[in-house]
């Protein structure tokens, strides 16, 4: 097997080959003036198994997984698995007003030409990977993020809102800890109301799972309540940090005991990998 790895997932994939002890290519990707993607595989054959590593978001990552399907057919590749750490698009999967397209419905279909199988991590909802001909599997990080916090001596596991409940659950009991969720009411795109909690919180060391962070309001909201209630401490940490307009700095800056999330998307608190659980998935016969 070989692995390629995109742009957008330079450290995840070379530790994705490590673990797989296989050989590593890192892509050449560079933008010409006008913007649009350039991208090389400077190795002499692909005659082998191929997974590429690359996400779908933003929109130049994407352009840039097409290319590399292309280049690595184009090499000899024998099949082509994608893993897509952080698949964009996938919270548009249904015409919600007349004259919207079903854009993850679109992006399944194009991606799905070219490989043989595909892998992902909490997309925004699993039903998205039906649209791909292929093979085809979601895995959670609930395990990678449970292995990272075990022993920074977490009372309890939470959820912003209930629909996230049983991630909270999956961290928690892989911990040993009890878990429980907040009431949460979003406002509007960046703002959200967090009801009182109602779990004793008096002492605890409290840990925020979700699968996202774009703007930070939700975890900012969460937090105050949980202080009010009497934590010691509040931590974060989610599977895809996207940190939209400065959110990062907004959340480090505002007296949490850690915000960190997994190296689907890389960045400075990208310290929770899923390469051992992608690894162990490709390795399994699917």
């Amino acid at each position: 097997m070989i692995v390629v790895g995109g742009s957008s997932s330079r450290d995840l994939s070379k530790e994705l080959a490590t673990l797989l002890n296989c050989k590593f290519v890192q892509a050449s990707t560079t933008r010409f003036p006008d913007g649009e993607c350039y991208t090389r595989i400077d190795t002499d054959s692909l005659d082998d198994d191929v997974t590429i590593v690359q996400n779908t978001y933003p929109d130049g990552n994407l352009v840039e997984m097409f290319l590399l399907q292309d280049a690595v057919k184009k090499m000899g590749a024998r099949t082509v698995t994608l893993v897509i750490p952080y698949f964009g698009y996938a919270r548009q999967d249904r015409v919600f007003k007349p004259g919207e397209p079903e854009s993850a419905k679109v992006m399944a279909r194009h991606l799905g030409i070219m490989c043989d199988r595909v892998i992902t991590i909490d997309i925004h909802k699993e039903s998205i990977l039906d649209y791909f001909d292929c093979p085809h599997v979601d895995l959670k990080a609930a395990a990678a993020i449970a292995e990272y916090f075990k022993d920074k001596k977490i009372d309890k596991v939470l959820s912003p809102d209930v629909g996230a409940a049983g991630r909270a659950k999956d961290v928690a009991d892989r911990m040993g800890v009890p878990y429980g969720y907040l009431d949460k009411t979003r406002l509007s795109g960046s703002e959200v109301k967090i009801s009182e909690a109602k779990m004793d919180c008096e002492g605890q060391r409290i840990l925020i799972v979700d699968d996202m962070i774009s703007t930070g309001g939700t975890i900012v909201a969460a937090k105050q309540v949980l202080k009010e209630a009497g934590a010691e401490s509040v931590s974060v940490a989610c599977t895809h940090g996207v940190f939209v307009n400065n959110a990062l700095e907004r959340l480090t800056g505002n007296d949490l005991g850690a915000v960190l999330c997994c190296n689907t998307l890389e960045n400075e608190v990208s310290n929770i990998s899923v390469a051992e659980i992608i690894a162990d998935a490709i390795n399994r016969k699917w």
